[in-house]
C-alpha cells in the first residue's frame, strides 16, 4: 500500500474554487490509478474523478466541466480543481490509489486511502 495524504480542503462560498491535493510516499505513485471519492452525510461514498496510469481521466457527470483531475508525477500527487463549486459538493474527499495501470469505479478496487479533507460550500 502506498501512504496518501490530502490537503486542500476548506470552506468557500458557491461559485468559489478549491484545489485539493493528493501527495503519495512512493515514486511509482505516477503508475497507478488514482481517484478521488466524496462522502456526504447521510450519503454513501461516491467516486468524483479517476486518472489512469496512462494519464486517461474521468469525471462523474456532475461535476464534469466544474471538476479536474490532473497530477505531477515529478511531486508524487494528484489534484482535484473545482471551479464553480455548488452545495452540493459539500462532503468529506477522499484519495485512493490502486496497484494497477487502469482504474476501477467501486472502492473495493482501491486498496490505499487517505485520512480524507473536508469541503464545505456555503449558498
Amino acid at each position: 500500500q502506498v501512504q496518501l495524504v490530502e490537503s486542500g480542503g476548506g470552506s468557500v462560498q458557491a461559485g468559489g474554487s478549491l484545489r485539493l491535493s493528493c501527495k503519495a510516499s512512493e515514486i511509482t505513485y505516477g503508475r497507478k490509478c488514482v481517484a478521488w471519492f466524496r462522502q456526504a452525510p447521510g450519503k454513501e461514498r461516491e467516486w468524483v474523478a479517476r486518472i489512469d496510469g496512462f494519464g486517461g481521466v474521468s469525471t462523474i457527470d456532475s461535476v464534469k466541466d466544474r471538476f479536474t483531475i490532473s497530477r505531477d508525477n515529478a511531486e508524487n500527487t494528484v489534484y482535484l480543481q473545482m471551479n464553480s463549486m455548488k452545495p452540493e459538493d459539500t462532503a468529506m474527499y477522499y484519495c485512493a490509489a490502486r496497484d494497477f495501470y487502469a482504474c476501477g469505479s467501486g472502492q473495493a478496487d482501491y486498496n490505499s486511502w487517505g485520512q480524507g479533507t473536508q469541503v464545505t460550500v456555503s449558498s
